[in-house]
């Protein structure tokens, strides 16, 4: 492709998708809540090919990402917004934050498509990157597809020492996915719509908040029934 043509291609390719993103615009903050469950739910349900539970029950944090939409014409870029939650020190699973997850890419792909992603934090250090604020998968945190299936954690946890594993689930399909690159975020504007103004990760994280609206403690209870079997 000659270098005069590819700035007419962009903008076809723009024009093109932009209909496609407006479709997909960020979900209120207690539609998100709700889809989550949907997804982590649905994940859980499907036979032999679930998150091993016995990592979700070692995990220190837990996110998911639903509907995070990729959206790509030569360049491509990916957003999604969803939720986290960490695990406290008496071993329940806290109030969850908001957050989004962005990433862009390079090559030849056009289209849209839309992903459930769940991301499973490891270690210590994961939590950290998340009350922080930011951090980049793959960069701040080492990151890697993680197993699927009921005997799957013990096969691999050798060989696997990612402070992350992450998922995705895409036309019915389900699997660990490598997402290095991508941006984790705290969403301050969905956590100030949900728990009030100036109310930080941390408060949230533990337990400073009241008032928590029913689709977010829905969240916060579909995980402890996921880890506590």
């Amino acid at each position: 492709m000659s270098k005069t043509m590819l700035p007419r291609v962009l903008l076809i390719g723009v024009a093109l998708l932009l209909p496609f993103a407006a479709a997909h615009a960020e979900d209120p903050p207690l539609v998100r809540a709700t889809n989550a469950v949907t997804v982590l739910n649905e994940i859980m349900q499907a036979p032999d090919k679930a998150i091993p539970r016995d990592l979700l029950r070692d995990a220190r944090a837990i996110a998911v990402i639903p509907g995070m939409l990729k959206v790509g014409f030569v360049f491509g870029g990916r957003r999604g917004e969803g939720l986290v939650s960490v695990k406290s020190p008496d071993g329940t699973w806290s109030n969850p934050s908001f957050i989004t997850m962005t990433g862009g890419s390079v090559g030849f792909q056009a289209g849209v498509s839309s992903t459930d992603v769940v991301l499973v934090f490891r270690t210590q250090k994961g939590v950290d990157s998340i009350v922080g604020g930011k951090f980049t998968l793959g960069a701040d945190a080492a990151a890697a597809a993680g197993p699927v299936g009921r005997t799957a954690h013990a096969s691999t946890d050798a060989q696997l020492k990612a402070e992350i594993y992450s998922y995705s689930r895409s036309r019915g399909l389900f699997a660990g996915v490598a997402l290095d690159g991508a941006a984790l975020r705290i969403d301050y504007d969905a956590n100030a719509a949900v728990y009030g103004a100036g109310i930080t990760p941390r408060r949230i994280f533990e337990g400073g908040v009241s008032n928590v609206p029913a689709p977010v403690v829905k969240f916060r209870d579909q995980l402890e029934e996921y880890t506590s079997q």
